[in-house]
Order: structure tokens, then sequence, then C-alpha cells
């Protein structure tokens, strides 16, 4: 995060990561979510002087930027491939040149079946995922968390070099 900086989270869900873990950081937070039902609970039980809450759905368009990050965590395995590569485009335009993108999603699981009904594509390994940043970002990072129940893998994305601690 940068100090003092403006910030988009996509998919914020309840708003427990804009309160808890980016307001403290940044400026000020976008944070959106396509519920129209997460948005008025994350008002009520999430709410900061920095964050401003909207229901809106990505895959019509962002809210304009620039922004210094994106944040797209547990959200990108709910949009079909087509998807992600047209919101990547988009995140790279919000971003503009010195902004990054990060986040986090899950593996599918070894036998092929999907850990959530509404997961539109789940992510094979790292390669799997990085491939979809690469058309995009000059700077890729992917890393991985693999415990017995749980494979994560989080990345990050920039068109300038970036510092990420894996």
């Amino acid at each position: 995060m940068k100090p003092d900086g403006k910030m988009l989270e996509i998919c914020c869900g309840d708003g427990f990561n804009a309160r808890h873990f980016y307001s403290s950081k940044v400026a000020t937070i976008i944070a959106i979510d396509f519920d129209r039902d997460a948005i008025p609970h994350a008002r009520r039980y999430n709410s900061a002087p920095n964050i401003t809450y909207m229901q809106h759905d990505i895959r019509e368009r962002l809210p304009d930027g620039p922004f210094d990050n994106i944040v797209w965590d547990a959200a990108i395995e709910h949009f079909t491939e087509a998807e992600i590569d047209k919101l990547l485009r988009g995140i790279v335009e919000g971003l503009g040149s010195d902004g990054i993108l990060s986040g986090y999603t899950l593996t599918e699981a070894a036998d092929g079946r999907k850990s959530n009904d509404l997961h539109e594509y789940e992510f094979k390994d790292k390669e799997d995922l990085r491939r979809f940043f690469t058309p995009h970002f000059k700077f890729v990072k992917v890393w991985e968390t693999i415990y017995p129940t749980r494979h994560n893998l989080y990345f990050a994305a920039s068109q300038k070099p970036i510092e990420v601690f894996a």
C-alpha cells in the first residue's frame, strides 16, 4: 500500500478488509461490490472516514482512477476467463503507470471439483494464474501457500518493478 495513496478494492464484500487492513494505510478507499446486501452491511459495520462503499458491477466499468493500489482479494475466481481478461484491461487503465494490483485466490481441488459453486474459474497453479496477468502487466509476481486443506495463490502486478516479500 502506498502511504497516503488512493486505493480501489474491488469485490469488497462486507468491508472487513477495507476497514481493518487498508484504511489505516491509505488516504482514501473506494470499496465496491456487486452484492447489494454487502454494501449496507459494510457501511454499518466497517465504515471509516476515508472509505466510500459503492454497490457496483465491475463488469460494466471500474470507477475512475488513477489508483495507487487496486486490491482484488478472494474474488477473481468469480469471473470467467473472458471477463478476467476484460477486467484486467480496465484495471491497467485504472492504475496508470505507477499503480499496483494485488490480491489472492484459491486453486481448484486436486480432483478438479470447484470449491464453491459460485466460482466461474478456479486456477490450477501459479502458472495458470500468472498467464492472466502477463499480457497486461510488465511485472508480475505470483506465490503460494500450501496447507493440507487449502492452497492459496497470491499476486501482485504493475507496469513498474515491485517489491513483494514472499
